[in-house]
């Protein structure tokens, strides 16, 4: 069965990545299907999804190794967006997606060097800086983003925050533990980690 999205994209959505950290198996199905979907160049640095692999220490002292998808955060205050001197980077107003339009891109590079979540890349063959968009085509036919459909372990969830009943909010509800990355960055990002009880 194919995931869809809201069948159809409405206007004022608050898209958003609600990724449930414990159930990421670091498989690298995502990063897979977004290279695949987006043709993405097979060079070191290029991608607009990808999983690290977070070295620790449990509550007894033993070494743990955890894994974080991270992907563009679409933040509500992308400071992208405001360093962009040609307005290339943009944010659509209607659900959040913070886009890069290649035609107006210059690659001067200043939006890679201002987000603080290394995640735009440069495309040498496209002469322009490149992201994640939340898989933009495949929400305008219904379809969830390629890394949220191929995810194994269903750690990835995606849906409109601002609608209590998509699954993306009821998530967020019933979470033991929320975090967003580099918060104290002020940029508001959309994409929210969180741990549940199950």
């Amino acid at each position: 069965m194919i995931s869809t999205v809201n069948q159809k994209l409405n206007k004022n959505q608050n898209l958003a990545m609600v990724i449930i950290g414990d159930r990421c198996i670091d498989c690298d199905a995502c990063y897979v299907a977004c290279k695949t979907e987006w043709e993405i160049p097979a060079l070191q640095g290029a991608y607009r999804t990808k999983v690290w692999q977070v070295e620790g220490e449990n509550n007894l002292g033993e070494p743990t190794i955890n894994f974080l998808p991270v992907l563009c955060n679409h933040c509500k205050n992308p400071p992208c967006v405001t360093v962009c001197p040609t307005g290339a980077s943009f944010k659509r107003s209607q659900d959040g997606i913070v886009l890069v339009d290649p035609d107006m891109c210059i690659g001067c590079k200043a939006c890679m060097i201002a987000c603080p979540y290394d995640a735009r890349y440069y495309d040498e063959q496209k002469k322009s800086v490149d992201k994640c968009t939340f898989c933009l085509p495949r929400l305008n036919n219904g379809l969830e983003p390629a890394c949220v459909v191929t995810c194994v372990g269903g750690s990835r969830n995606f849906g409109d925050i601002s609608d209590p009943t998509s699954s993306v909010s009821k998530l967020l509800k019933n979470a033991t533990s929320i975090t967003r990355l580099k918060e104290d960055e002020g940029t508001l990002p959309n994409v929210y980690y969180i741990t549940i009880n199950e």
